[in-house]
């Protein structure tokens, strides 16, 4: 979903955000430097499977995704990072990794860390490795309605 999609989702729904643009960024570590974020408020799009159906983890930049955690959580027998192969056509209109974390708008469950609520805006990849969408975490929470389940890890890596 091109950024000006996503932009005319959020504007049908009164969304109040901005729209950050910066250097192309790849890591989450990256993507929060050249934006000047502070990475628990830079939100991550994680692709996992569970028992084989695609799902959007969605948790702050600078933490991983707990599989063991995810797989309790969310009731399922498999969980595993989906790889890029997987999802990279599920997503035209955006730049491989760098989808919103609106699974919705592609019949996709969101599953998400709480701890990015204890922050009242978060920011996202708007389907580019150059922009970032900043709104208020109870906006996202209304309009994607994601499982908030504890599916993070420390991470030193992104």
């Amino acid at each position: 979903m091109p950024v000006q999609k996503l932009k005319e989702y959020l504007d049908r729904h009164g969304i109040k955000y901005v729209t950050i643009t910066h250097s192309p960024a790849y890591t989450a570590q990256m993507i929060a430097a050249a934006a000047h974020i502070p990475g628990k408020e830079l939100a991550k799009t994680v692709m996992v499977t569970l028992d084989d159906e695609m799902a959007m983890a969605v948790l702050p930049s600078s933490m991983m995704v707990d599989l063991e955690r995810l797989l309790e959580a969310a009731g399922v027998e498999k969980a595993r990072l989906a790889t890029e192969a997987e999802f990279k056509d599920l997503f035209p209109e955006c730049e491989v990794g760098a989808m919103p974390p609106f699974g919705n708008l592609w019949d996709m469950p969101v599953y998400v860390d709480p701890s990015l609520a204890e922050d009242e805006e978060i920011a996202f990849n708007a389907g580019s490795h150059v922009e970032l969408i900043k709104l208020a975490y109870q906006d996202f929470a209304r309009l994607v309605r994601p499982k908030s389940i504890p599916l993070a890890a420390m991470s030193t890596t992104n």
